[in-house]
């Protein structure tokens, strides 16, 4: 008799259920980084309402966190400003884990082993639920962006190239 797979909770899943907030988990066979837009386009899923989190450092040497519609691209002017940083850059893949406790492709603001401040682009208001990854690869969160922003402690803000 086969045995029924256990679901494996990441650190993401496990602080939601702490703060008592509402979300569904879904699951998709997934080996290796695909970005954003394939898992898209491979579940039926609207790139407006899936989200991508990229990690960036500041001039200053501190990290932030910036989530976005896979199909957009962060202006980094306007991130910068946001944060209140002179300039920013991506963190290298090779750094993601080490700083944030996941992988790439499996990155999300929820649960990183520190909580850098975070930036949820303001399109994610006109949405009852957004998509973002589940904390591993072949995992996504559907949660609300106000719960996103609770659990997170971010903010909203005008973070995309027009």
């Amino acid at each position: 008799m086969a045995k029924k797979e256990k679901e494996v909770k990441t650190n993401a899943m496990r602080i939601l259920e702490k703060n008592k907030i509402d979300f569904k988990v879904n699951t998709y066979e997934c080996d290796e980084f695909v970005d954003g837009l394939h898992i898209a386009d491979q579940l039926g899923q609207s790139y407006e309402q899936s989200f991508k989190t990229l990690l960036m450092q500041g001039k200053s040497k501190n990290y932030y966190v910036f989530v976005l519609p896979v199909d957009q691209e962060v202006d980094l002017k306007k991130a910068a400003k946001v944060v209140g940083e002179k300039s920013l850059e991506m963190v290298h893949v090779k750094d993601i884990q080490s700083i944030t406790g996941y992988i790439r492709g499996g990155c999300t603001a929820i649960g990183m082993k520190k909580q850098y401040p975070t930036v949820l682009h303001e399109s994610a208001k006109e949405f009852e639920t957004i998509i973002v990854s589940g904390g591993r690869l072949g995992s996504q969160i559907f949660l609300s962006p106000n719960d996103f922003i609770k659990v997170t402690r971010g903010t909203y803000a005008d973070i995309v190239v027009k």
